[in-house]
C-alpha cells in the first residue's frame, strides 16, 4: 500500500512500493544530473572568473549560458526523477527523457560563443 506520508505526495501516493532497486537506479540518474549541474555550475564561474584569452563579452554570455543550464538541469532532473518513480510505482512506461535537448544545446551554444571569443579576442 502507498504510503502518502512520504513526499512528493503525487509520487508516492499511487501504485505500490517498486523493486527497490528500481527506485535507487532513478536515484542514482537525479544524482548524476546533479552532479552535472554542479559542473556546469563550476564551468560557468571559472569561465568569468578565470583571464581567458576570449573576447570579453562572448565569454562572459558563455558564462551566464552555462549557469542558467546549470540552474535548470536539478529542477528538471527532479521533475524526471518524479516521473519515473510515479511510473515504476504504477506499472506503466516510463517517461522519455526531457532536459537532454536543453543540456545538448546549452552546452553547445556556450561551446561555440567561447570557439568564437577565442577567434577573436
Amino acid at each position: 500500500m502507498a504510503d502518502d506520508k512520504r513526499f512528493p505526495r503525487w509520487v508516492y501516493g499511487v501504485g505500490t512500493d517498486p523493486d527497490a532497486r528500481f527506485s535507487l537506479a532513478n536515484e542514482r540518474t537525479f544524482l548524476a544530473w546533479i552532479r552535472t549541474s554542479l559542473a556546469l555550475l563550476a564551468g560557468g564561474v571559472a569561465l568569468e572568473a578565470l583571464d581567458l584569452p576570449i573576447e570579453e563579452h562572448l565569454r562572459f554570455s558563455a558564462a551566464i549560458v552555462l549557469v542558467v543550464v546549470g540552474l535548470v538541469a536539478p529542477v528538471t532532473a527532479w521533475i524526471g526523477w518524479a516521473q519515473a518513480e510515479r511510473a515504476v510505482r504504477l506499472g506503466t512506461h516510463l517517461p522519455s527523457p526531457s532536459a537532454f535537448g536543453l543540456l545538448i544545446v546549452g552546452v553547445c551554444v556556450a561551446g561555440l560563443l567561447v570557439l568564437i571569443g577565442l577567434a577573436t579576442g
